[in-house]
């Protein structure tokens, strides 16, 4: 991912049809985001008033609406669904000066700026921008147009990724495919749908995961919590799930290096229903019985991606595990308005350290790492474990198998009932002493009880986080829900300890 120290970033295309058009606005409208600043320079007549209407159509999801030229009126305001746009246009503007007579200031922040004519702008144009220039080509026939984009500052890396994008999807036969955003995670990961002709895929725009600030031993917390930092590991754990007969997403094309990826659409039907969303028992009977499947086998830790190509999957290590569980002081602590001294913390390290010592001697296989409902979809049309569909393994590790089942019955965005819980965790051991007679229950029992409660407090500082530095406080509604959780894990007479400390630390949501 570029940084706005890195310098602009330019894509050139041409546009020798209305379908060039229309592709054209695709790509730029699934670039825009909230608060965008967009320059469209050309001489008369070289279609900066049609790129823009289109634009504004595209975005209102409406081809039919209404939109007039602001020659005239020199600005115009849509409200629509999700955005607020202006449309500028500055061919008639007198002086640099008329400027703040047009209200650009007043605009709401997350507004989008459509600016026709800036070079009457006279230098005031944002440093973070998008800048169009189209330019007629007579030679070429009357209708051809060349488009130069170039952006600037925090736009500069959206450019560079509009271009690879176009690229990969050209190259792969999806090029003139329809596409329809998404609703996103919790991550930088963006996804579209893609429809062309009867077939449907995915579009998985996966940039490469900036470096954060040192905060330990001079590495940042995505390396020590061994966060991917590119594609690389999606695309070796998703051919190795469906090497194994489950089903992960075919992969229909993808660029490594720029991190985009075309993929089979496994359709939106999940694994719980209702509002609330709540548990399909099946359902959740069939992730169990994955996950039994998975961890009664010899599962490898380095994963073939491409001729010349592995990837290792890391190790989920006694560091990974306490930097997460530290978000609950760095993060939930502070949301609450509580804090804990030097001495207090120490305790917390120290008694997390002793409870992970089981954890961390533990047998290995594959953990997923988010195996839960958002990322488990339902094909009934397939039989036994491949009827649930694998989405976001992008960050698995080795480690406890009994991660993946704490995730899954520990949903934090989905209330499991505690007889749900128990009646799942008896299926899963009875698929592990099937397999091992001599699988010891107890000591499970103690394994999953460690990383529920760990998942738990990673949940809440990430959920505060996500609020306080993120600016997304929906994730906040999932604290009590992850409370209970963590108060049903801490029982167990293993964390005695922990449990202790919690209920003189750590303030309960509100």
């Amino acid at each position: 991912m570029r940084s706005p120290a890195s310098g602009p970033s330019s894509y050139a295309t041409t546009l020798a049809d209305e379908e060039a058009i229309g592709l054209l606005v695709t790509d730029v409208a699934a670039t825009l985001a909230p608060g965008d600043f967009v320059t469209l320079s050309g001489d008369l007549g070289a279609g900066k008033t049609t790129l823009a209407r289109a634009l504004i159509r595209r975005l209102a999801g409406d081809p039919e609406l209404e939109v007039p030229s602001p020659t005239f009126t020199l600005i115009q305001t849509y409200e629509l669904p999700g955005w607020f746009v202006a449309h500028v246009d500055l061919y008639r503007l007198g002086d640099a000066s008329e400027l703040a007579e047009l209200g650009l200031d007043d605009l709401p922040p997350q507004a989008i700026v459509l600016m026709e004519w800036p070079d009457r702008a006279d230098g005031t144009l944002p440093p973070d921008r998008i800048d169009i220039t189209l330019t007629m080509a007579p030679a070429f026939g009357m209708g051809r147009r060349d488009v130069a984009m170039t952006g600037h500052g925090r736009a500069a890396g959206r450019v560079e990724r509009m271009g690879a994008i176009r690229r990969l999807l050209d190259e792969s036969g999806w090029g003139t495919a329809e596409r329809h955003p998404l609703t996103g995670d919790a991550s930088t990961r963006a996804y579209e749908r893609l429809h062309l002709k009867d077939r449907d895929a995915i579009l998985m725009n996966a940039p490469r995961r900036p470096d954060g600030p040192p905060v330990r031993d001079g590495k940042p917390y995505s390396a020590i919590a061994h966060l991917a930092e590119d594609v690389t590991p999606f695309v070796a754990m998703d051919y190795a799930l469906r090497a194994r007969g489950l089903s992960a997403p075919v992969i229909h094309a993808a660029d490594l290096a720029d991190g985009v990826v075309i993929l089979e659409d496994l359709g939106s039907e999940g694994v719980v229903s209702g509002e609330p969303p709540a548990p399909i028992t099946a359902r959740y009977q069939r992730a169990v019985d994955l996950l039994g499947t998975l961890h009664t086998q010899a599962l490898p830790d380095t994963l073939p991606v491409a001729p010349k190509i592995e990837h290792h999957l890391p190790t989920y290590d006694l560091e990974a595990f306490m930097i997460e569980v530290e978000l609950l002081l760095d993060w939930y602590l502070p949301h609450r308005g509580a804090a804990v001294d030097a001495t207090t913390r120490a305790l917390f390290v120290a008694q997390w350290r002793d409870a992970l010592g089981v954890v961390i001697a533990a047998p290995q296989t594959w953990v997923l790492r988010d195996f839960h409902s958002p990322n488990l979809l339902w094909r009934p049309e397939r039989a036994g474990v491949a009827a649930l569909g694998l989405l976001d393994f992008q960050d698995a590790v080795m480690g406890p198998a009994a991660y993946d089942l704490a995730s899954l019955l520990q949903d934090a965005r989905v209330d499991v009932p505690d007889a749900l819980e128990l009646e799942l965790l008896g299926r899963y051991v009875r698929w592990r002493r099937q397999a091992e007679p001599a699988f010891d229950v107890p000591g499970f029992a103690r394994l999953y009880a460690t990383l529920a409660a760990q998942r738990a407090s990673k949940i809440l500082g990430i959920f505060a986080r996500l609020d306080r530095r993120d600016g997304k406080p929906q994730y906040l509604r999932h604290l009590p829900r992850v409370w209970a959780y963590l108060q049903r894990s801490l029982a167990h007479p293993a964390l005695e300890g922990l449990a202790k400390w919690y209920a003189d630390h750590v303030p309960a949501p509100e």
